[in-house]
Formats: structure tokens, sequence, C-alpha cells
């Protein structure tokens, strides 16, 4: 499994990660401030640099223009992809704006559909996208975990959480999925159809 850690513009007050980590680090635009904070040179930086402030040179730069029409983070993420990659991690994903918030969420969902595993973490949640496969998410008994359809209706089954279903269906305008929490130390979802997890870290 080759590993791919992108961190972007967003909040990256809870980035953190070792060289062992990854095999491929990427700076999507102003994430580079991020990267260089932990100690690190990145294997590439793509963006169009209007969140980091200025346009970096050398020949891991791959540099856009602002009207496109696709985020930094998606092309960061497809050249993940491109790369080989099956394993990646998106820090500096949320926070500051909702609306690349949610395009992130929906580049996860790209990425998920053509069998990534991907997650997407910042200082207080890990968010997950699994399309039609099965996780098991390691955490602490009480702790916060929430499920969400990304398709207008997916069939899930949770176990080891308080509220435990078994191929219960779960649709995209419901809100049922929300606040259940961790049994003891181990939560296990299957999913048939494409679900968002978010989990309290």
């Amino acid at each position: 499994m080759k590993r791919c850690i992108i961190v972007g513009a967003g909040d990256n007050s809870g980035t953190y990660f070792s060289k062992n980590d990854y095999d491929i680090l990427i700076a999507a635009d102003g994430g580079l401030k991020a990267i260089e904070k932990l100690g690190f040179s990145p294997d590439l930086i793509m963006g169009d640099f209007d969140s980091l402030g200025y346009a970096p040179e050398g020949d891991n730069v791959i540099r856009f223009k602002v009207e496109k029409d696709v985020t930094d983070m998606m092309i960061a993420v497809n050249k993940a992809i491109e790369c080989g990659c099956t394993d990646i991690t998106i820090f500096g994903g949320t926070g500051m704006r909702p609306d690349h918030t949610f395009a992130n969420i929906s580049t996860m969902l790209y990425a998920s559909k053509k069998g990534v595993n991907i997650r997407m973490v910042d200082k207080s949640y890990i968010y997950y996208v699994i399309t039609n496969d099965e996780i098991t998410i390691n955490g602490k008994q009480g702790q916060d975990l929430s499920v969400f359809a990304l398709d207008s209706q997916v069939e899930i089954t949770i176990r080891g959480a308080l509220y435990e279903v078994e191929n219960a269906v779960l649709k995209n305008d419901m809100t049922l999925g929300v606040s259940n929490s961790f049994l003891k130390d181990k939560a296990n979802i299957i999913s048939k159809g494409s679900i968002l997890i978010i989990e309290q870290k």
C-alpha cells in the first residue's frame, strides 16, 4: 500500500506526522507552511498559491491558474492517485472556510469511489469516507462516532458502538447516524454505498 499525506491550507493546529507515515508528501498551496513548520520538505508543491501568498520555485512545484474548475486539494488527491497511492491522509482540510471543508469531503468521496482508503484529520476529529467497504476504527469507550449517508440511500451495519445496527437503511436526508459512541476500543462499520464517518479524537 503506497501512502500519501496531503497538507492543505485550512486549520493545521492539529497537524502532526512523521516520515514513517508516508511514501509521498504533497503540499496543497498554503499547506506548505505547515509542512515546513514540522521540518519536512514536500515531494510535490501544488496549487494556484493564492492562500500561500507567493509562488515557490523548484522542480517539485506545479502551479495552476486561480481560475479553474477544481480545488487545489482535488488536484493534489488526483496526483496522489496518479502516483499509485491507495492510502491518503489529508491535514489542513477543515476550518476557516466551510465551503472548502465540504469540497474536501466531496474530494474524499471521489477518491473512495476509486478504491482509495482516505481520511481527513484535524485537531478534534477524523473523517473517513468509505464506499461499499468495511472499516474498523480504534477509539475509546464513550467517544463520539457519527455516520452519514453520502448517497441518496445506503445500507449500514455498525458493531462495537452504543447503537448497533445490522443492514439498516440510512438516507442522506436523515440525521439518524449522528452522536453514536464507542462501546469499547473498536467499532466496525460496513457500508453498501458511500458514507461519511466522523470520529472524535
